[in-house]
């Protein structure tokens, strides 16, 4: 018998299934269309048992679903532009494309060693001005589709990466990728207008049955639809008066979800980013004080400044403002806790029912005013002052409150004019009569209102994708021609010496395309994202040099099926990629609304310390060095095999060490199964009695073990499935160690043999590769063939043994026939625990089928 030598056979059929383009998908529309896709990587250098367990987990799937009957798209290539590898290129005193496409060659080379089965011819890199030319494209469809626009905002900085970022590229008020705190800077930039889908975003969540609920939830969350109403208040002047007749410029709206609470405003709040703030203060006693609070805010994050439990901090501008439902004037703040990004950077605080306006009044002296009361409150003031309900609802009066913090109730309005008694809260009785009256005085009108923001895409750094756009003296801001495309990168570019775009003249001097004078190009690139929101859709087509995509081939193969990748990007890419999907229908580009049917988000790798393994942490285990000790195929099924791919992998190489003995084991006994073991068979003399019952039980165990390894990958649970196998190589091992190797049933002992490198061929591709063509003597390969069938009735036990209980304990244990009646299993359960059972009444009996029986007595 040949030895298992992973190191040997490994290379070879990979070298085979790269000549004879064993993965090289031709398309076969008589088949149904199966598109497994991973998020791909960046090329940051070696891959991680992170990258290890993402491709593996689609690998398998891919591999099944073409044993299936599938016509499988499984692709892969690199999101290539980008930060780290500019900041690579200065470290190291080299290029971002030297180093993005040494570490894409890497990658490559790890990929290939794993025998992931990829259509390399498919590859796409973003950085490829073959590919980067198309996202030039879609920039210039959006233009013409109203969904671009560059305007002046004030926008997120991190001085360390030196670019803007998008708020979902800042995580607890630092800069995603490097860590750095964010600054707000006001800078004239480009956009993606994708507020413009939000609620089709929003709505079609729903659509998405195959993703996980958190992922959804963190999406509906981003993108934060509130109903509410927009309220106009009239601005005094210098003086306090309110003009007598305003003009739109004395009006400030602010957006409410409570319009009921507006008799409990008591301040009024503007973001230090509100337009016109500066001119607001210009001259009085406040103006220095306001300034420095906003050069302040300018050095931290708006995501962190809403946080709710960060300290406030606020100016009183010296101006009021008239809350149009009572009249009454207002005080006007500045504090950093209100953002511009939300609203309209204007807020009525209401400090007796938000959490953060209770907060900011506590901490400058502010009226606290309590407008709704709960009903429990109501009873306490009916039993303690002797007046009715209604007496005590109209009498309230207070002007302060004692609470340890704000009550965001919803109950009964009190001092509220005209509507107190009515019910307050969202869509009350309250709600809807104050925005009513509201809309009929002009003042006021129902509003929806979303959280997410216009997608800010321009980024000042060289290692990005041009942004097609020129800039003319006489024409203004021109679109670079269709034709034109693709505005090149420079290669020759030093970064190292601190040369950017805007320091290349042969880049920037160019013609306007409209009057044909001198103009200047954009010198900003875009995010990356942008170049990862739709690789998905090359890949159907990734050499067409006329189109983005060809439709037809995008809607033969889009949806993608299966879509595998970190739960990290549940806001950005994911979101970005459905903004994109459905852009590119209206454009009438492709035919359907969302980009993933399936998704699966694979769990973290973690050290023996518990930590997630990171090169930042330096806790990374190296897949080639576990390659090098035991093999892919071990290292593949291992990481299958700890835990389902959802859930975190609790790394232990002792483990690995183990399915390598497994992988061993199953080499061995397919070549005992076919009778090619020699000397080294497993047979044990004096089994022979035996071997009968050894052979049944093996026949039902490949029928049961097909069926429940279908069902474990049909819904990515190859964990289970893996187990399952090893049941069917104990059962193998136990029939070849009770049969003589001459008494063989040799029809079953080859259907075995086949069925066990069928079902592990997925998992250990190089292994069941060797032993199909060696062993089984075939010439086609194992991943062209069909998934084993199986036969339901032939996966049942003819016997099965329970437990029997008497009050929760295990008393007895029975044999009794699979298909027995349950009247017949508890008259045999009451047999065998007859003395424990003694003179006790049976109160109960319960028969748990194939588990167990429990006797209730007393």
């Amino acid at each position: 018998m040949k030895e298992y030598n992973p190191h040997e056979i490994e290379p070879r059929w990979q070298k085979v299934w790269e000549e004879t383009e064993q993965y090289k998908m031709e398309g076969d529309a008589s088949k149904p269309k199966k598109y497994v896709l991973e998020m791909f990587p960046y090329p940051s250098g070696d891959p991680h048992m992170g990258h290890a367990r993402n491709y593996s987990i689609g690998d398998v799937i891919a591999r099944y679903n073409k044993m299936r009957g599938f016509d499988v798209l499984h692709p892969m290539g690199w999101d290539a532009f980008g930060l780290p590898a500019e900041n690579a290129a200065i470290k190291h005193n080299g290029h971002p494309a030297t180093w993005t496409y040494g570490n894409i060659e890497t990658q490559r080379s790890v990929f290939k060693r794993m025998g992931l089965s990829y259509d390399w011819d498919r590859t796409v890199r973003t950085c490829d001005k073959e590919y980067y030319r198309w996202g030039q494209w879609i920039f210039l469809k959006m233009w013409e589709m109203g969904l671009v626009e560059r305007r002046s905002n004030p926008v997120n900085w991190c001085e360390s990466c030196h670019t803007v970022l998008a708020n979902e590229q800042v995580t607890e008020g630092v800069c995603w990728r490097c860590g750095n705190p964010v600054e707000r800077r006001e800078l004239e930039q480009w956009y993606f207008k994708i507020t413009d889908y939000a609620q089709e975003l929003l709505d079609d969540l729903d659509k998405l049955e195959g993703w996980p609920e958190r992922v959804k939830q963190m999406q509906a969350n981003w993108i934060g639809r509130s109903e509410g109403a927009e309220v106009d208040f009239v601005l005094c002047d210098k003086d306090g008066n309110a003009p007598a007749n305003p003009t739109q410029d004395d009006i400030i709206t602010v957006f409410t979800t409570r319009a009921d609470t507006l008799f409990g405003c008591s301040f009024f709040v503007l973001a230090p980013e509100y337009k016109g703030l500066k001119e607001l203060v210009a001259g009085s006693e406040q103006e220095a004080a306001v300034l420095d609070l906003i050069a302040a805010s300018e050095k931290v994050s708006a995501v962190e400044r809403a946080q709710g439990d960060r300290e406030k901090h606020g100016v009183f501008t010296g101006r009021y403002v008239i809350n149009p439902i009572n009249g009454q004037k207002v005080p006007v703040w500045v504090a950093d806790y209100v953002v511009a990004d939300y609203g309209t950077g204007a807020v009525m605080a209401v400090p007796c029912g938000d959490q953060r306006d209770f907060e900011f009044a506590r901490k400058y002296d502010l009226p606290i005013v309590p407008i709704i009361l709960m009903e429990d409150e109501i009873a306490a003031m009916v039993e303690e002052s002797g007046k009715t309900r209604d007496e005590v609802i109209a009498q309230f009066s207070a002007q302060t409150v004692d609470w340890a913090e704000a009550h965001a109730a919803e109950g009964t309005l009190v001092q509220s004019g005209k509507y107190t008694g009515m019910t307050g809260g969202k869509h009350s009785a309250g709600e809807e009569a104050i925005v009513a009256d509201l809309e009929a005085a002009g003042t006021g009108r129902r509003k929806v209102e979303f959280r997410l923001r216009d997608w800010l895409i321009s980024r000042q750094r060289y290692w990005g994708n041009p942004i097609p756009a020129i800039y003319c003296d006489d024409c203004g801001i021109v679109p670079v021609p269709y034709e034109d495309l693709p505005v090149e990168l420079p290669m020759e570019l030093d970064i190292t010496k601190g040369e950017q775009l805007a320091d290349h003249a042969e880049f920037v001097e160019c013609t306007c395309p409209r009057c044909g004078k001198p103009a200047r190009r954009e010198t900003d690139t875009m995010d990356t994202f942008t170049c990862s929101s739709w690789y998905y859709l090359r890949y159907c087509d990734p050499h067409n040099d006329q189109a983005p995509f060809d439709r037809e081939l995008v809607n033969r193969y889009m949806p993608v099926d299966q879509y595998i990748g970190g739960i990290e990007h549940a806001i950005l890419h994911l979101l970005y990629s459905r903004f994109f999907t459905k852009v590119l229908r209206d454009a009438g580009m492709l035919d359907f609304d969302e980009p993933f049917t399936n998704l699966l988000c694979q769990g973290m790798v973690k050290d023996e310390h518990g930590e997630t393994m990171s090169k930042s942490k330096g806790n990374v285990v190296s897949p080639v060095k576990m390659m090098d000790a035991y093999g892919a195929d071990a290292v593949r099924t291992y990481i299958l095999f700890m835990a389902p791919p959802d859930k975190d992998l609790d790394w232990n190489e002792a483990g690995l060490g183990g399915i390598y003995r497994f992988l061993n084991r199953v080499w061995r006994i397919v070549y005992d199964l076919m009778g090619q073991a020699g000397e080294e068979t497993l047979y044990q003399p004096g089994s022979e009695g035996q071997a009968a019952e050894a052979a049944k039980v093996l026949l039902r165990e490949r029928h049961r073990v097909v069926g429940k390894a279908t069902d474990d990958f049909e819904r990515n649970n190859f964990n289970t499935a893996i187990s399952a196998m090893m049941e069917l190589a104990n059962a193998a091992g136990d029939y070849l160690r009770k049969a003589a190797p001459d008494a063989r049933d040799a029809e079953l002992g080859r259907d075995v043999a086949e069925t066990l490198v069928k079902l592990l061929s997925p998992m250990a591709a190089h292994m069941t590769e060797e032993l199909w063509h060696t062993v089984l003597g075939y010439e086609d390969s194992v991943h062209e063939q069909a998934w084993p069938e199986f036969d339901p009735e032939k996966a049942k036990a003819d016997e099965v043994e329970l437990a029997v209980q008497i009050n929760g304990k295990v008393k007895a244990r029975i044999t009794v026939a699979a298909d027995a009646a349950e009247d017949a299993i508890i008259e045999t359960a009451l047999e065998a625990a007859a003395n424990a059972i003694g003179d006790k009444t049976v109160v109960k009996k319960i028969v748990i089928p194939g588990r167990l029986v429990n006797i209730v007595v007393k």
